[in-house]
C-alpha cells in the first residue's frame, strides 16, 4: 500500500512536470511563431508598447499563469493580448457581423523553459477566412491590411 502511494506520487510529479513546460506553440497553418531571446515579462511589455506605437488598441488581456499564481501555483508565463481598433471593427461588421466573434485578434506570449519567451499569433487573414464568403472583398482587404499591421507589431516587439 505504501509503495503504491509513493509510486503514484512520483508519477504525479512526472505528469505535472510534463505539463509545466509543454513547449512553445508549434508552427501551423496561418500562424506566425517567433522564439525570442527576451524574457517573458519583457516580451509582454514590448508587445504592449509596439501595439501602442502602431496606433492599435489593447482591447483584452488574459493570463492563466497570473490566475494560477493567485492560487499559489506556479506555471510558465502565458498571456493573451487582444488587439484591435474601432475603425477596423466598424469595417469588419459592415462586411460580416458573424466575423465579429473573432475580434479582437490576439497575440500569445509564452514563457520558455530556458527563461526566454515566444510570440505567436494567427494572421488576421487566417482568423477571418471562414467569413470571406459572407464578407467578400471588403473583409479580405481588411484582413490583409491587418496582416501587415500585426507583422509590424510583432517585428518591433521581437527586435533585439
Amino acid at each position: 500500500m505504501m509503495i503504491s502511494r509513493i509510486l503514484m506520487a512520483v508519477l504525479g510529479c512526472f505528469a505535472l512536470s510534463g505539463l509545466a513546460f509543454a513547449g512553445a506553440p508549434a508552427e501551423r497553418e496561418g500562424w506566425h511563431v517567433h522564439p525570442t531571446t527576451h524574457s517573458y515579462s519583457d516580451l509582454v511589455e514590448r508587445v504592449r508598447a509596439s501595439v501602442k506605437d502602431h496606433k492599435m488598441g489593447l482591447v483584452t488581456t488574459a493570463t492563466a499563469s497570473g490566475g494560477a499564481k493567485r492560487q499559489g501555483i506556479t506555471i510558465p508565463g502565458n498571456r493573451i493580448i487582444g488587439v484591435y481598433r474601432n475603425d477596423f471593427a466598424r469595417r469588419m461588421l459592415k462586411a460580416s457581423v458573424s466575423a465579429g466573434i473573432e475580434a479582437p485578434v490576439r497575440f500569445y506570449v509564452t514563457e520558455n523553459e530556458d527563461g526566454t519567451a515566444t510570440l505567436s499569433y494567427k494572421t488576421p487573414t487566417h482568423v477571418f477566412s471562414p467569413y470571406f464568403k459572407e464578407g467578400g472583398e471588403a473583409l479580405k482587404a481588411l484582413a490583409s491590411e491587418l496582416d501587415g499591421i500585426f507583422a509590424s507589431i510583432a517585428k518591433k516587439a521581437i527586435a533585439e
